[in-house]
This record gives C-alpha cells, sequence and structure tokens, in this order.
C-alpha cells in the first residue's frame, strides 16, 4: 500500500468547513464579479483587468476575468446548497466566510496586480497613495472583521434538527 501523500485527504472535510469555504468563495467572486469589474471596470471605467495593451486586448482580459469570478460565485452558492442539506447553517458564520472572501480578494488584487505585477492600477493620472491606501486599508478592515466573526462563532453549526413527526389525532365521532 503506498503512502498517503502530503496533499491526500483521508477524511472529506467537515459541514463547517465547507460552510466557511463556500462564503469565502461566494465573496471572492462577488468581490471580483461585483466590486472589481462592476463598479471599477464599467460603471467608473477606471481600468480593465489588463491595462498593459491594447483596449481590446483589456476588454477581452476583462471577458475572461468576468467569467471567473462568476464561475467562482456559482461554485460557492452550490457548495452553500449542499452544506445547507447537511447542517443548521450559521448565518453569521457564512458572512465571516464571505467578508474574509472579499477582504482576501481585495488584498491580493491590490498588492499583487496593482503593486507587483502592475497589470493594472486601480486609476490613471492621478497621484495613486490615496487611492491604494484606501483599497488595502479596506481589504484589511474586510478580512480582519471576517476572521473576527469567523473567530466568535467557530461551533455554531449543528446537525440539522429531524423533523418530529406529526401528533396523532384522535378521531372524534359525529
Amino acid at each position: 500500500m503506498p503512502a498517503p501523500s502530503l496533499f491526500t485527504r483521508t477524511t472529506p472535510p467537515s459541514p463547517d468547513r465547507r460552510l466557511v469555504l463556500s462564503g469565502f468563495l461566494f465573496g471572492c467572486g462577488i468581490a471580483g464579479a461585483v466590486i472589481d469589474l462592476f463598479v471599477f471596470h464599467l460603471v467608473l471605467q477606471w481600468h480593465h483587468f489588463y491595462d498593459l495593451s491594447t483596449t481590446t486586448v483589456a476588454l477581452v482580459t476583462d471577458g475572461f476575468f468576468h467569467g471567473a469570478t462568476w464561475l467562482i460565485t456559482v461554485w460557492g452558492l452550490f457548495m452553500f446548497a449542499d452544506v445547507r442539506g447537511q447542517i443548521r447553517v450559521s448565518w453569521g458564520r457564512w458572512a465571516g466566510g464571505v467578508l474574509t472572501g472579499i477582504g482576501s480578494f481585495q488584498l491580493i488584487d491590490g498588492i499583487v496586480f496593482h503593486k507587483i505585477l502592475g497589470i493594472h492600477q486601480i486609476r490613471y493620472q492621478v497621484d495613486l497613495v490615496a487611492y491604494d491606501l484606501v483599497w488595502i486599508a479596506s481589504a484589511v478592515l474586510l478580512l480582519a472583521g471576517g476572521l473576527l466573526i469567523l473567530w466568535r462563532t467557530a461551533g455554531a453549526t449543528a446537525p440539522p434538527q429531524a423533523t418530529r413527526p406529526e401528533p396523532e389525532r384522535r378521531r372524534t365521532q359525529d
């Protein structure tokens, strides 16, 4: 029998862990599809996912980015639907996962894509310091808030309550 790999899981993840992961995925997807793409790419038109080429390339990368983030959002919702049948959902715990996902996405976007890779900035032709500070600080606050909620709601999930059968009613004679 081969030895278990570092990446081989012998037991499935707990429903509580999957609840948090579903919230995290949903949060990442919403941060990308709604906050970043819808607000900053489409409504404000401040940047595109990849701004180092032509407008056509920028729009194509926005399309791929949009598809990927909605796929992550739907993945989180399907996982949530599956978990909901296994445990009584702690909405606070799920919300903590969502906030953690939004904060993580925004933090990675702000540090990796904006600063390290430089494939786009928040905005152009302005001093970026204030924008970067607000972007990264809000991401850290969302991430910290989500982690705090997760910490405070640890153990809040439970198996679904069994439905009790209706008591038998006595028949009355007319």
